[in-house]
């Protein structure tokens, strides 16, 4: 590398890497962009108000960057954090609990309290990676599909922003497929803003004549949200979103790591983003988690070719989403006054490469194969009883039916 990709900087040993920086900045840009719309279609299905969102976003930026910040810095390791988008799209697939959004604020806590146990007591996470990966991609796949279906289910209710949209994202990932979405979310956005009936322009409508929301949309805040602990919420909520937290985002995100020769312990990973999740769900954050998706874009050598420099892209990525957690109130304004729909549809573009891994995880091995579809569907018919979710309700049934199909192998007849 040549002296001008490397500029001084205190504090930094190796000097600061301009590749990491932009690789970094990325980061921060593509895993906002590309699901933002997911977390926020998520609190709203539980019950969340627009304050609400706002303050959540705002913590979880905060939560998200100092962590990367922190965890990065520390071990000199590029260790990426984000938001559990397939959480946030088990919350928009279960709808409102009993307690209303305080209990999922309660389910939120105990999930991130779970993530601490599971980095202090070694068990709990062997629990979670003993769990039939078919089975949990089966689960995630469920989950998944009602978003995945909600951009062609758009067409025939706003077909004029859909179509749109949706050629976006096609014509965008014929060039470049990492930059599909965000197109997508960015024209979708704009559409939000000029349609007269709603979006900012909607928001700032009313916050001239009431104040409220262009107060919030120009400085977003806080608000403190007394969680509430309901059985309901634990089993329907907190669990779920632990098992697909630990096996769709954390688990996954340590592969990639290793992928690319990162071998970060786990337990101040667990601690770091447990504590973190449980502290800011008390004004409404969504969980954080190691980074699956984007963890790549820090850990490549895109990022920088010495691999000892590459920790400065995931520290940078952080201050990336601090910076957006001061456009929360915008962003929620927007996504919130703009037609459900569209939203789920922007919502269900992010998902696509999602759905379509989970799927292949839970079909491709045919021993499995009837256990993980029976997970799916089950996930995915919305089946709610005695007020648990269809997320359990999938995992319970189709780990009975792996159960009832498991054969142990055969052992080798010693030579």
């Amino acid at each position: 590398m040549s002296s001008s990709d490397t500029v001084p900087a205190t504090g930094l040993s190796t000097g600061l890497s301009l590749r990491a920086v932009g690789a970094g900045l990325l980061a921060a840009l593509v895993g906002y962009a590309s699901s933002v719309a997911v977390v926020i279609h998520g609190l709203t299905a539980v019950g969340a108000s627009t304050e609400q969102v706002v303050s959540g976003l705002v913590l979880v930026g905060l939560a998200m960057g100092l962590t990367a910040m922190g965890l990065s810095l520390h071990r000199r390791k590029p260790i990426s954090i984000a938001w559990t988008t397939p959480g946030m799209a088990l919350l928009a697939a279960t709808g409102a609990v009993e307690g209303g959004f305080a209990a999922a604020v309660g389910a939120f806590v105990v999930t991130g309290v779970l993530i601490v146990l599971a980095g202090l007591w070694s068990p709990l996470g062997r629990w979670i990676a003993t769990i039939p990966k078919p089975l949990a991609n089966g689960m995630l796949a469920g989950i998944l599909l009602k978003l995945c279906l909600a951009p062609f289910l758009a067409v025939s209710q706003a077909p004029g922003m859909a179509l749109l949209v949706l050629a976006t994202w096609a014509v965008v990932g014929r060039v470049a497929r990492l930059y599909a979405v965000p197109a997508a979310v960015a024209v979708a956005l704009g559409a939000m803003a000029l349609d007269s009936s709603g979006g900012l322009a909607g928001g700032l409508a009313g916050g001239l004549s009431g104040g409220a929301a262009l107060s919030g949309a120009l400085w977003p805040g806080v608000t403190f949200v007394q969680p509430v602990f309901t059985w309901e919420a634990m089993v329907g909520i907190a669990l779920p979103l632990f098992v697909v937290t630990m096996a769709s985002q954390n688990i996954p995100g340590l592969a990639v790591l290793a992928t690319y020769n990162y071998t970060p312990p786990t337990r101040p990973i667990f601690l770091a983003t447990g504590a973190a999740s449980a502290l800011t769900a008390l004004g409404g954050a969504p969980t954080v988690n190691l980074a699956a998706i984007t963890a790549a874009l820090c850990a490549s050598p895109d990022a920088d070719p010495n691999p000892a420099r590459r920790w400065q892209a995931a520290f940078v990525s952080g201050i990336g989403y601090i910076l957006f957690a001061g456009l929360a109130g915008v962003t929620a304004v927007m996504v919130t006054r703009s037609p459900p729909i569209l939203i789920e549809a922007v919502a269900g573009l992010a998902l696509v490469g999602a759905f379509g891994s989970a799927l292949m995880g839970a079909v491709q091995v045919e021993a499995n194969r009837t256990a993980a579809l029976v997970t799916m569907l089950v996930t995915a018919s919305g089946l709610s009883f005695a007020g648990v979710g269809s997320a359990f309700w999938g995992l319970l049934l189709g780990g009975a039916v792996h159960l009832l199909h498991w054969r142990p192998e055969p052992r080798q007849s010693a030579k």
